[in-house]
C-alpha cells in the first residue's frame, strides 16, 4: 500500500510564524509514518519557499522526518503541474497563510487541501466581516465597531459613548492575541489604536464582555460535529499571546463546566459560525458565558487554530474521545472529500 504524500506547509510571512513552526511540529510528529510520507516545507518571513532539506532545519529534532532527505515537490499555480504530493496540510496561522491567501494559489493548482477554501478562510479571518456573517445569520456575537488606520484618533468620543470602558482593540486580520490591548481610559485606547495600526488597516474595537473565556472546536464539511466545549482560565489579564504561547499561566478546564443547555448553545452556535462563514474542515470558535445572565456570545471563529502540544483544538478533540493522530487522520479525509466535491463542478459550458 502506497502512502499518502502530505506537505505541511508552516512558517509564513504573519507575525504568528513561530507559532505555525511550533504547530506543524506537534502535527508532523502525529503522523503515522506507516500511512505518510511527511513533506516539511517552509516558508520564510520574507515570503521564500524552502527546499525540504532547508524547511526541515527549522523544525525540532523530534519532529525531523527520518527520511527527510531532498524531495522534489512542485506547488504550481497551472493545474495538472503540481507534483510530489497528494494533500496539503497549511499549518499557516494569520495573515498569507489562514486569509484565503495560499488557499487561492492552492485552488489554482487544483490540489487537495485541509482546512476551509478561499472564502471561509477570508472571512473567518476578518473579525469584522466574520461579525457581520454571525448577525446576519441571527447569532449572538459581541458587539464592535470597525475603524480604519488613517481615521483611528477621530472616533474617540464616539467610542467612549457606545462602549465605555474598558474595551478591547484588536487588528482585524490576524490572530494568537497578536496586537490585542485591553484599553483603560483614553489614553490606554490611543496607544490601543496605534498598536493595532502596526499590523492592519482595519482595527476592530469591541466591548468588554465580563465573563467565562469557552472555546469549542469543529470538524468537518457540510456536516459539521463539534467537541465538548473547554474553558480557558486566562493566567493574565486576558489571553494574551505571552498567555498562550510563553508563560504557559492559563490553565484549561475541560470538559468546560456549563449547564447542560449552556453546552449546547455553545454547540448550536459554533455550527453556526461554521456555516456563516463556509468554514471546512476545522475550526474553533470562541466565546464568552457572561457573568449574571449566562448567556452564550460568539466571540471569533479561527478556520485554522493552534496546533501546539497546548493548543485547544486538538486537546477538546481529545477530550471527546478522537485522539491526536485520529484527528489528523479525518482531517485528511476531509480534504480529499472537499477536492472530489469541488471535482464534481462545472466550471464551463
Amino acid at each position: 500500500m502506497s502512502k499518502t504524500r502530505i506537505a505541511v506547509l508552516f512558517g509564513g510571512r504573519s507575525g504568528e510564524h513561530e507559532i505555525s513552526i511550533r504547530s506543524a511540529a506537534s502535527v508532523i510528529e502525529a503522523l503515522d509514518p506507516q500511512k505518510y510520507e511527511v513533506l516539511p516545507l517552509a516558508i520564510t518571513h520574507e515570503g521564500r519557499w524552502l527546499s525540504t532539506v532547508e524547511s526541515v532545519r527549522l523544525l525540532p529534532p523530534a519532529a525531523q522526518p527520518r527520511d527527510a532527505g531532498p524531495k522534489a515537490v512542485i506547488v504550481s499555480k497551472e493545474p495538472g503541474q503540481t507534483s510530489g504530493v497528494d494533500v496539503v496540510f497549511p499549518v499557516l496561522h494569520g495573515t498569507f497563510g489562514e486569509d484565503g491567501t495560499v488557499q487561492g494559489l492552492l485552488e489554482l493548482a487544483d490540489v487537495a487541501y485541509v482546512g476551509a477554501g478561499v472564502l471561509g478562510s477570508a472571512a473567518g479571518m476578518d473579525k469584522d466581516i466574520m461579525k457581520r456573517l454571525f448577525r446576519e445569520r441571527g447569532l449572538a456575537t459581541v458587539d464592535h465597531v470597525m475603524v480604519l488606520r488613517h481615521e483611528r484618533h477621530e472616533h474617540t468620543a464616539r467610542l467612549e459613548k457606545r462602549f465605555g470602558y474598558p474595551v478591547f482593540v484588536k487588528p482585524a486580520n490576524l490572530g494568537s492575541s497578536v496586537g490585542i490591548s485591553k484599553a483603560k481610559n483614553r489614553e490606554d485606547l490611543r496607544k490601543a489604536l496605534d498598536l493595532a495600526a502596526e499590523f492592519d488597516r482595519k482595527i476592530i474595537v469591541e466591548q468588554s464582555i465580563n465573563g467565562r473565556e469557552i472555546e469549542c472546536s469543529v470538524l468537518g464539511n457540510d456536516h459539521p460535529e463539534t467537541s465538548v466545549p473547554g474553558e480557558i482560565k486566562p493566567g493574565a489579564e486576558f489571553y494574551s499571546y505571552e498567555a498562550k504561547y510563553i508563560d504557559d499561566t492559563a490553565q484549561l478546564v475541560i470538559p468546560a463546566e456549563l449547564t447542560v443547555d449552556q453546552t449546547r448553545e455553545v454547540q448550536r452556535l459554533a455550527v453556526g459560525a461554521f456555516q456563516a462563514v463556509d468554514c471546512a474542515g476545522l475550526a474553533r470558535v470562541d466565546f464568552f458565558v457572561e457573568d449574571g445572565t449566562g448567556r452564550v456570545l460568539l466571540n471569533e471563529i479561527n478556520t485554522m487554530p493552534g496546533f501546539t502540544s497546548i493548543s485547544m483544538y486538538p486537546k477538546l478533540w481529545e477530550a471527546s474521545g478522537l485522539p491526536y493522530p485520529k484527528l489528523i487522520d479525518r482531517l485528511v479525509e476531509l480534504a480529499f472529500e472537499r477536492h472530489a466535491e469541488k471535482k464534481a463542478t462545472k466550471f464551463g459550458r
